[in-house]
């Protein structure tokens, strides 16, 4: 079994704050030690899995000391990696990392060849099997932070259901709807509460790794009423370092075995088209 630390953060003011931080360190000088273990935080589902696939079968051949620290949120990994807690993550993509470093005033940057999935963002509801069925005054929750909030919307623009300003980028929020033909409401929540607010709204916008985690499960591939295409994609989980760390002998490993076939076909076995490899 890998050694695996899961970290529920509390998560409060939109993001904001986050509780627990320092419960995620076990050692952090082997985060920092280049000869040593490489310590790397994800999320639970796909990440954690992934890396748990590469830490049990190809990690000890590679000659690699794998420990992976799994939380719940999305703002503690990237926090982690800046203050040396660990030394890598793995659970974001390009626009989030970019308004995140923004924002926070972080430092952190994608190792190079190492973009490994994709996990649809999907529009799921218990009430109608069409979008186009969605009733005047419907409410759809979608996630709150920055960027897949603009990417929920963007999906939603997709499909007809609004129109968003034009020249709007990956910082849309619900103010930047030009047209909203059957007066949508919109709920926004902290991207993991979405899908338990499911049987609550008339539509949920959720993003991949947490419909799997819901209970029941739900597919991109089976059970969204819509979902993102997979091609031209600008959303791909990457493995992430501070900078000036992407050339750390250990991370070159991982990143080369994150990418390597066989990965390739344990994502492609296992999730059945909800999780999408990237390479």
């Amino acid at each position: 079994m890998r050694n695996t630390a899961k970290i529920t953060t509390a998560v409060l003011a939109a993001g904001a704050v986050t509780l627990g931080l320092t419960a995620c360190g076990s050692d952090k000088g082997s985060a920092a030690d280049k000869d040593g273990k490489l310590i790397v935080a994800a999320t639970p589902m796909p990440q954690g899995e992934i890396l748990d696939y590469v830490q049990k079968n190809l990690a000890k051949k590679a000659g690699l000391d794998l420990e992976v620290k799994e939380f719940t949120d999305y703002i503690t990994p990237n926090t982690a990696v800046e203050q040396g807690e660990v030394f890598a993550n793995y659970f974001q993509h390009k626009p989030y990392l970019d308004d995140f470093n923004k924002k926070r005033g972080t430092d952190i940057v994608p190792v190079p060849g190492a973009t490994v999935h994709l996990e649809p963002l999907g529009v799921y509801s218990n009430k109608v099997k069409k979008l186009g069925e969605l009733k005047n005054g419907a409410t759809i929750a979608i996630p709150n932070d920055t960027t897949n909030e603009a990417r929920a919307l963007k999906l939603l623009a997709d499909n007809g259901i609004i129109e968003l300003k034009k020249g709007v980028g990956y910082e849309a929020t619900p103010k930047d709807i030009a047209k909203n033909p059957k007066n949508i409401q919109f709920k926004e929540l902290e991207a993991p509460t979405v899908p338990r607010t499911l049987s609550d709204v008339d539509a949920a916008v959720i993003n991949g790794n947490y419909a799997l985690e819901a209970k029941p499960a739900l597919s991109p591939a089976k059970d969204a009423i819509v979902a993102e295409p997979a091609k031209g994609n600008p959303y791909g989980n990457f493995l992430a370092v501070k900078k000036g760390d992407e050339n750390d002998p250990r991370v070159k490993k991982l990143a080369k075995l994150l990418t390597s076939p066989e990965v390739k076909k344990f994502i492609d076995e296992k999730y059945d088209g909800a999780v999408v490899a990237a390479f």
